[in-house]
């Protein structure tokens, strides 16, 4: 059928326009939810010490043009409506083509093979932003969801190191930066970043990831660790 144009119109007329208000299919519909999760991730990923994504709010180009990174959560305290979450570990593998606010991140969840099933669910839907609230924004960032399953997923915090081990899909491990105070690391403060507003700066040691035909070795990049203290709308 061949495109009618009203004259002098620089565009399609409306009835041959697509209507933007129809939902998308593939696009993640935030339902918020009663949830809640307090505990700590640390992440490594490919940029030079320190992630320039933090203090500007990832609308800089990462250091190396596109992030690859593994991320952990170490939830002490947590819930998915009447699920307990209180215990359980998360591992994420994270790829993102550019600037970390634009979006299009691919990611891959490995969950707690302690999750019951309610608890496993509730633990997608928070971690993909469909339960609303602190990690609702995910519903924009995240366009691919590259898989996710259960996996024995190791997290070990030992004074200023942290490890992941998830089998040998990925293994991690990030150590704090030592400030001008032997005491206290090198913390980034006050800022608005969507892990939360603390970030302790690390750096990593031994670190590969090799799964979903990503093979990373990010050995001596840059991490991060910070305690989260996150919450669904309904919470």
């Amino acid at each position: 059928m061949a495109l009618i144009r009203k004259p002098g119109a620089d565009r399609l007329p409306v009835s041959q326009r697509i209507d933007q208000r129809m939902p998308n299919p593939k696009r993640r519909v935030m339902r918020p939810t009663d949830w809640a999760i307090k505990g700590e991730l640390f992440l490594n990923c490919s940029c030079t010490v320190f992630c320039p994504c933090v203090v500007s709010l990832g609308r800089h180009q990462p250091t190396e043009g596109t992030c690859k990174a593994w991320m952990a959560i170490a939830i002490d305290k947590g819930h998915y409506e009447r699920e307990d979450l209180t215990g359980l570990n998360v591992g994420l593998m994270v790829e993102i083509p550019g600037k970390m606010a634009e979006g299009d991140w691919r990611v891959a969840a490995y969950v707690d093979e302690r999750a019951t099933p309610g608890a496993y669910n509730g633990l997608l839907k928070i971690l993909s932003g469909e339960a609303g609230g602190t990690t609702g924004l995910f519903t924009l960032l995240v366009s691919t969801i590259i898989g996710h399953e259960r996996e024995k997923v190791e997290i070990v915090r030992e004074g200023r190191k942290r490890g992941l081990y998830i089998g040998r899909k990925i293994q991690g491990e990030i150590e704090m930066i030592d400030g001008s105070s032997p005491d206290h690391p090198v913390v980034v403060s006050n800022t608005r970043y969507w892990m939360g507003p603390d970030v302790i700066v690390a750096q990593a040691g031994k670190s590969k990831v090799r799964d979903y035909g990503r093979v990373w070795d990010l050995s001596g990049k840059s991490g991060e660790i910070c305690a989260i203290d996150w919450k669904g709308a309904g919470a």
